[in-house]
């Protein structure tokens, strides 16, 4: 489908932000081409706002959540709204697919499947988790009265709440707009805080349709927000004294930035960064099993994923095997307009994202890398911002293209002759956000895997179940927890109350 459909047609007609529950046209009346980056063409003009709209947005946020009815709601409140929500969303299935294809490039397999199937069973899931009680009940307990020591000891207990943070600046990338979107706002939300959404300036059409959806279903005023913008826009959200927390997805660099920009405010932080994740191949892994995994790392959504593994740490007497499979199996790839089912790989987002791509082939060809397949322009397709899937062979550990996240199609194969060889290298990387193992002996698999220091790591190509999984990162890959049981609690605050029993 290269047209887009009337309803998902009309969200890209939005020109305005949405601001305390209504759509505000941005005061210097700012558009900016929206670019399909399978064509190359502008899907619509979005509106861009500024520090003007900023301020109104978490003014707004900031009533809300201050003087509004939204953090006071029963629990049972806010999780039937978010029910509604859910619902309304489920709705547009077809729309919000076709606006990913179409905004972000993401095939339409992974559009309806990772980007959409599984984010809303996620959300569904944790909506009804909500509901379980989070009160906590302190243990009865006696001690000495400090004003009457020869006296009866008292006797008290107390209850552990928790309470949501605030207003939450909540700021999103382009490489799964929907899927990391909903998961900002919805355990915001369902905590009771108020919430301001800034998109990537590359994908504000699946945030702004947020705002669409949180008027149809009635949310209280000013609950969320949906603005665009520059990195001053950003910056306001993230240092400004009114909000109590930022939630972003990103690079390091832009974390990094962020929390120098919150800690003047000492505001929480919920940092989901980059990765250089590592897959690690043992000699007794199956290698077309491995291999096929491996070509899944690097291919889907055009490698731009930060939990991508595009380190493949494979043992040196299978390593020549696993190359030749994987390097047949990209060949097999479909590479093209991502609206077309059969469409295995779709383009990079931008210009700029393809060139840096290729600036980091030249300097793993120029470190003496081996170049297997791949590392350039598919001579087939002249329009849309596409690259090969790429490989590389015979690669250091400590080359450039094994150390820094390209976000493209690229992987890195790098041999080792023991685990603990394998376990150093995995390890030997600023990054820690995920990783994983292949190997006929799942014992010693989840051995090295208690020995990685990441945030997850899949045996033999896993389970990918994030409703139930934690997800985030060691070092630079970033700070907190996303999905998971305790989810939520990420945008709480735990409150002691300690009373006596009876006098």
């Amino acid at each position: 489908m290269n047209e887009l459909g009337t309803r998902t047609k009309r969200i890209t007609e939005i020109d305005r932000l949405f601001i305390g529950s209504e759509w505000v046209l941005p005061r210097g009346g700012e558009r900016e081409p929206v670019v399909n980056p399978a064509t190359e063409e502008a899907i619509g003009e979005a509106p861009v706002g500024g520090l003007y709209e900023c301020d109104m947005a978490i003014a707004a946020a900031r009533d809300a959540f201050d003087n509004g009815p939204w953090p006071r709601l029963s629990q049972a409140e806010r999780a039937a709204a978010m029910r509604r929500f859910h619902a309304a969303l489920q709705v547009r299935a077809e729309e919000i697919q076709e606006l990913q294809i179409a905004e972000a490039g993401i095939t339409r397999i992974l559009a309806q499947t990772m980007m959409f199937a599984a984010p809303m069973q996620i959300a569904q899931t944790t909506i009804e988790r909500s509901l379980v009680s989070s009160t906590r009940h302190l243990p009865i307990s006696t001690s000495m009265n400090p004003f009457d020591p020869a006296g009866s000891q008292l006797i008290g207990s107390g209850v552990v709440v928790r309470e949501p943070v605030g207003v939450v600046s909540a700021i999103t990338p382009f490489n799964a707009p929907f899927l990391v979107g909903l998961s900002k706002l919805l355990p915001a939300l369902l905590a009771g805080n108020t919430v301001v959404l800034k998109p990537s300036p590359y994908t504000p059409y699946s945030a702004l349709m947020f705002g669409e959806i949180a008027q149809e279903v009635g949310l209280p005023r000013g609950v969320l927000n949906v603005i665009t913008g520059d990195a001053g826009v950003a910056k306001l959200m993230t240092s400004d004294a009114r909000v109590d927390m930022v939630t972003f997805t990103g690079s390091e660099t832009v974390g990094a930035a962020i929390l120098g920009q919150a800690a003047p405010t000492i505001k929480r932080t919920l940092l989901e960064l980059g990765g250089k994740s590592a897959l690690i191949v043992r000699e007794d892994a199956d290698v077309q099993k491995a291999a096929m995994e491996g070509a899944f790392q690097i291919s889907t959504n055009c490698g731009q994923g930060c939990a991508l593994a595009t380190r493949h740490i494979v043992h040196n007497s299978i390593r020549p095997a696993y190359v030749e499979t994987m390097r047949a199996v990209v060949q097999q790839l479909t590479l093209g307009n991502p609206s077309d089912p059969a469409t295995g790989v779709g383009p990079l987002i931008r210009e700029a994202s393809r060139t840096r791509v290729q600036r980091f082939v030249e300097q793993g060809r120029d470190e003496g890398a081996r170049l297997v397949v791949g590392g350039g322009r598919p001579a087939h397709l002249d329009k849309g911002f596409y690259f090969d899937v790429t490989i590389f062979d015979d690669v250091s550990n400590k080359m450039t293209i094994a150390q820094e996240e390209i976000f493209g199609p690229v992987a890195s194969v790098i041999g080792f002759d023991s685990d603990e060889e394998a376990v150093r290298i995995a390890n030997d990387s600023r990054y820690g956000l995920y990783g994983g193992i292949h190997s006929r002996d799942s014992a010693k698999a989840y051995e090295m895997a208690l020995q990685l220091r990441t945030g997850g790591v899949v045996l033999n190509g896993g389970l990918y179940s994030l409703a139930d999984a934690p997800f985030g990162g060691y070092k630079r890959s970033g700070l907190g927890r996303e999905f998971g049981e305790n989810w939520i609690n990420e945008y709480t605050l735990e409150k002691s109350v300690l009373f006596r029993i009876g006098q």
